[in-house]
């Protein structure tokens, strides 16, 4: 959720997958996260996340601040990709000395927490040196697992639906809100009928959209301990999308392998994505054509399904300045010049007084405010699904077996085992 975009989250899942989980953490209690203070009472805190070069150097920006109004705590900083950094801090969290803050995703919580790594912040919000007040459409709740508070969002996001304008003008199709699936996919047929180029990308492997639709259905894809769908459910979903992909209304997954970097969407092989709100802005970057937002179809006409996801901070278990964290961690989420800085970079800024003080200046920045402010006012948005420990690796393989099955290399019915028989085992660690 706080990636450069869909292509690269596709990468970053598969080494995810092979690396994240491939041994068991060891939380050796009584080693310090941090460095001993010095003599003059200062305390130095190890802050690590994943991003590219330009979230680092908002990031810097950022802790100079912190550091000029906190002078006796200092930031000692490390970043890398996200698979790179899922597996150092695999490695530190084994040898009990993990980053005493770090960014963090709801799938990892319960795996985390599970293993004794995630510090409970809910003693320093009672200690008020955190503050949980002014965060937007309670996406606070989406670091709050089992009555702990193991993370506090820096931004949030909600899937979408992104749209070259131009195609689905000239195919005469206006999306609503409201509008119902078999309306989206008679609209992909009349995209490929009338303008000769596929409706979508490739919808039917990513597990958050999938989660949208099962919560549409009463159902979702995670319950707090396991898969709250069954083989049934997702033989039916694959099936109408290989079916779809034959037909050619959906984008060739080869093709789409050969647009990368760049989407299929941004590349002109398709007239539609679903993704994160926040991952937009991309397509402007990479393509030439105009792009919108539309409305996740509906099963009932009504509800999406949709939620505020978040990347958040948390903080180790294994600290030994929980106060100094704490103060960091509330300065990061909540200082005007901070969100000013930061702008929409892990997404729409997560608390008021930083989605306030940040004006967006370019237009899919705007939009994707705009967007997500017309979803919170539609009163759609629930709370997002708990995560049960070993949903990442979960989520890697309903990417990669959904790939292999719309290829033609699986059938639907050996990739809904397969898919089944990995998750099963991911959720059971």
């Amino acid at each position: 959720m706080g990636n450069s975009g869909r292509v690269e989250r596709r990468t970053v899942l598969k080494a995810a997958g092979a690396s994240v989980v491939a041994s068991g953490l060891a939380a050796t209690a009584g080693c310090g996260g941090g460095e001993s203070g010095a003599g003059d009472g200062t305390v130095t805190i190890r802050y690590a996340w994943w991003g590219a070069d330009e979230r680092a150097k908002r990031i810097n920006r950022s802790i100079a601040l912190f550091e000029k109004k906190y002078p006796k705590i200092k930031v000692q900083t490390d970043f890398q990709d996200y698979a790179a950094f899922w597996e150092k801090f695999q490695t530190q969290a084994a040898g009990g000395n993990p980053p005493d803050v770090f960014q963090n995703a709801v799938g990892f919580l319960r795996k985390y927490d599970k293993r004794g790594i995630l510090f409970d912040l809910k003693s320093q919000i009672d200690a008020g040196n955190l503050s949980l007040k002014g965060f937007r459409a309670g996406v606070e709740k989406v670091g709050q697992v089992d009555g702990k508070q193991l993370g506090i969002p820096v931004g949030s996001n909600t899937m979408s639906l992104v749209i070259d304008e131009k195609v689905f003008e000239k195919a005469g199709v206006t999306p609503k809100r409201g509008w119902t699936w078999d309306e989206y996919f008679a609209a992909l047929k009349r995209i490929h009928d009338t303008q000769k180029v596929a409706g979508d990308t490739g919808y039917f492997s990513i597990m958050y959209l999938y989660d949208l639709y099962l919560r549409q259905n009463g159902k979702a894809f995670f319950t707090e301990d396991g898969l709250g769908f069954d083989e049934a459910d997702l033989t039916e979903w694959w099936t109408d999308g290989y079916n779809r992909v034959k037909a050619g209304i959906i984008t060739d997954p080869q093709r789409v392998e050969q647009d990368k970097p760049k989407s299929s969407l941004s590349a002109g092989h398709a007239a539609s994505e679903f993704t994160w709100d926040n991952f937009t802005v991309r397509y402007t970057a990479e393509g030439d054509s105009s792009y919108g937002l539309a409305p996740i179809p509906t099963t009932d006409g009504k509800q999406t399904g949709q939620y505020l996801a978040s990347l958040m901070l948390s903080a180790s278990a294994h600290t030994k300045h929980p106060k100094e964290v704490a103060q960091f961690i509330d300065f990061m989420v909540h200082d005007p010049e901070v969100g000013k800085q930061m702008g929409y970079d892990r997404g729409i800024l997560a608390t008021t007084e930083q989605f306030d003080a940040f004006q967006p200046s370019d237009a899919p920045s705007k939009a994707i405010a705009r967007y997500e402010q017309d979803v919170a006012a539609a009163g759609v948005l629930g709370v997002i699904t708990p995560h049960p420990a070993g949903a990442d690796t979960v989520e890697a393989a309903f990417l990669r077996v959904g790939g292999d099955m719309s290829q033609g290399t699986t059938k639907v019915s050996d990739a809904v085992k397969q898919f089944f028989s990995e998750a099963k085992t991911a959720l059971a660690v």
